[in-house]
């Protein structure tokens, strides 16, 4: 709703550029507003106000504002897929770090049932609001994608798990002139197994892929020459295996966990791979992701269905180091650290919209929440590049998906992350 006689003609502080959306919080009541470039400031409201709107002019807002009773909302753009978003990935690659991809996973119930899928690439400029789909195209259902990491000249690759068993890499390609023309072109697939590809992992070397799959098995497949190899396969779990990754710092270990409660590392060196450690006893219900610390080698945090957030000390695996954990309210589904900023972690916590948490230590604290999707939170990361996190505004920009509204958002947070860490 739009309250037309309420707009105002203000001239705010020239840090708060135009096209983004603000709120404003006034006598108990939450007002969006949008700052257009005419300067004008339309008051929304999902309620109706307690005080008269005449009441709100210049002198009464600017009291508030100077009082700092405001906040900047995190809001920089949206969309809507065609199917439900499972997932979302910035581009780590230099030039292209604008580049943000979405995928979706879509049951088509029926006498014959079928999962279908697809996959998006959007150019982002968080400073315009600029959300510019280039590409999409449909695909078989996906579970997971993720980008290769940066090493040497490699290419682009986005990596793509999918629920008919198969990993697809796809390269990013007709970037030549500008994101405008980009598509992904696929340059090899590899039937993985009759069961669901649920999550992928690359090494550092972007040379081999781990893949988790329904059946509780983990496959390492190699990426050789556009040419994609099972090299090993185990049965890691007894349920399905929904995450799996490799150690940042040393690539020969694998991690696996599963809807079995078990968080596993595995070693590659030996075949089959040996099992390293097995931790049964900590997490409630099941391990939905790992991330290993691109920081610090002996940090690793897992998430879970049963809403705790854990750090672990790779040199004593036997309990997490917060042993208070962090309960973040929902399932942890997705865990990103923060490609700079050590200790920052932004997570999907399924019934409880995204989190961004600070970690210390054994001391970890929620610094703020973003609760405006009404969906499943499962996909969320980072923008990467550094001049991304220096130009214009010290605040990261964040991408994050919900399932079943079919939503894509991107936003930066409220809170100066760099003052507050």
């Amino acid at each position: 709703m739009i309250f037309a006689s309420s707009t105002l003609q203000i001239h705010l502080p020239k840090s708060f550029e135009k096209n983004f959306t603000f709120a404003l919080l006034f006598r108990h009541d939450t007002f969006s507003f949008v700052l257009s470039p005419s300067s004008t400031l339309l008051l929304h409201s999902s309620r109706p106000p307690s005080f008269p709107l005449s009441t709100l002019n210049h002198s009464t807002f600017f009291s508030y504002f100077l009082q700092g009773n405001y906040f900047v909302s995190m809001d920089v753009a949206h969309c809507y897929l065609e199917g439900n978003a499972d997932a979302v990935e910035f581009c780590p690659h230099d030039r292209h770090h604008n580049v943000l991809a979405a995928s979706t996973y879509t049951l088509q119930e029926g006498d014959q049932p079928s999962r279908s899928g697809s996959i998006s690439l959007f150019n982002i400029d968080a400073d315009t609001g600029k959300f510019d789909t280039v590409y999409s195209e449909e695909t078989s259902g996906i579970f997971d994608i993720k980008w290769n990491p940066p090493a040497g000249n490699i290419s682009p690759f986005l990596g793509q798990a999918d629920a008919d068993g198969y990993l697809r890499i796809k390269m990013l390609d007709g970037c030549s002139d500008g994101i405008q023309g980009a598509n992904l072109k696929e340059i090899t697939s590899e039937k993985v197994s009759n069961s669901m590809c649920l999550y992928l992992d690359w090494n550092p070397a972007s040379t081999s892929i781990t893949v988790g799959l329904s059946d509780g098995s983990v496959s390492i497949v190699s990426l050789h020459e556009s040419k994609l190899e099972i090299q090993e396969e185990w049965k890691a779990h007894d349920f399905e295996l929904w995450t799996t990754s490799f150690d940042i710092h040393q690539p020969n270990l694998v991690y696996t966990g599963s809807d079995d409660c078990k968080f596993c590392c595995w070693d590659l060196r030996d075949s089959p791979s040996k099992l390293v450690f097995k931790n049964s006893k900590v997490h409630k219900m099941g391990v939905t992701c790992i991330e290993k610390s691109p920081h610090d080698p002996n940090t690793l945090l897992t998430g879970s269905y049963d809403e705790f957030l854990r750090v672990w000390d790779l040199r004593s695996i036997s309990k997490p180091v917060n042993e208070t954990s962090i309960s973040l309210g929902g399932g942890v589904w997705r865990v990103k650290h923060h490609p700079f900023i050590q200790g920052l972690v932004l997570a999907a916590c399924m019934h409880n919209g995204f989190a961004i948490v600070a970690i210390k230590g054994d001391k970890a604290e929620v610094l703020e929440t973003y609760k405006k999707h009404d969906s499943l939170a499962y996909g969320a990361d980072w923008q990467k590049g550094e001049a991304n996190h220096t130009k214009g505004s010290s605040k990261p920009v964040v991408a994050t998906c919900s399932f079943y509204d079919k939503l894509v958002r991107v936003w930066r947070p409220c809170n100066d992350i760099n003052i507050v860490l």
